[in-house]
Parts: C-alpha cells; structure tokens; sequence
C-alpha cells in the first residue's frame, strides 16, 4: 500500500498575525462570514452546506499545489480575523492572492498584512514568477489591499461568469 505523507501547510508569522492551516474550530466563523450579505457582497452569499464545500476545498488546495490558503489569527488574542490565501484556481495559470477579513475586524489593516506575508510566501517560499488578484471593480477595500501590496491593474477579467478586474505583480528578483 502506497501511503502519501501528510501535507504540511507552513505557519507564518506577521508583527500582529498569525498565518495558519485551517481547523475544524475555525468552521463556524467561516460560514457565518460566507452568509453575511454585507461581508460578501462582491463574492455571492454562501449557506452553511456551499461554505463547507469552500472551506474543504481550501483546505485540500494545499494537497494538490503546494499552496493554498490559511486561517489568519490576532497573535495577541488569538482570535480568528480572516482567512488568506496564495492558491492556484483550475483552468488559470499561475498563483493567486484571496483575503477576506470578518466584518468585526474591518478597518484595522488585518487584510493588508496578512495578504503582504501571502504574497512572500509566493515570491519568496515558492518562487513564483507574478501573482494576480481578481477583484469586482465595486470593492473599493479590496483594491485599495491589491494596491498596498504593490499589485496594479492590467486587464478585464471574468469569474464565475461574472466580470471582475486583474491586478498583478511581477517577483523583482
């Protein structure tokens, strides 16, 4: 019998977070931002059973790539702000960067550093060449993430038949 080792999904570390593998304590938060029409707005609502699809598929991305997403948590309170991910979507090439933070922690920065530590994962742990963003043109949050993070805007896109922007960045050594 061929048994695969476990995945290892690296923990990282900002001043302020913690970037860690998603855990089944993690769930209910996770869904309960999936259903929040306000916190997902630009993403669709998801109901608890659709959430649990995302959150599994999350989870196993790391197993198939290499890469994927984490939990993000307050290393001061240990609480559970967001979820971040450098990941590769099927039939795109190339990685990717997702963040979503819970509406509670909106406003604090939480978005931006913990995408920024997802982003040197990808250039600098995996060597990635580039990374895109694909956000909807009316999440002015997210943009503002993309551009903080030093991705600019480079073309129309489309996701789940839906229109949305293409940010990218180019790995500069």
């Amino acid at each position: 019998m061929d048994v695969s080792p476990p995945v290892s999904i690296p923990r990282l570390s900002t001043p302020r977070l913690q970037l860690r593998e998603y855990r089944m304590e993690d769930f209910d938060a996770f869904a309960a931002h999936l259903a929040d029409p306000e916190a997902t707005a630009y993403l669709g609502v998801a109901d608890r059973r659709t959430a649990w699809r995302i959150f599994g598929c999350q989870t196993g991305a790391w197993l198939l790539h290499g890469a994927g997403w984490w939990t993000v948590v307050r290393r001061d309170t240990g609480e559970v702000v967001g979820s971040v991910g450098a990941f590769f979507r099927e039939g795109l090439s190339g990685i990717e960067l997702g963040w979503n933070t819970y509406r509670a922690f909106w406003g604090r920065g939480f978005a931006s550093e913990a995408a920024a530590e997802a982003l040197r994962f990808a250039f600098e742990i995996r060597g990635e060449p580039h990374a895109r963003a694909l956000i909807d043109a009316g999440n002015a949050a997210s943009i503002r993430v993309a551009l903080r993070l030093g991705l600019r805007y480079d073309a129309e896109a489309e996701l789940f038949g839906q229109p949305c922007s293409r940010y990218t960045i180019e790995r500069t050594s």
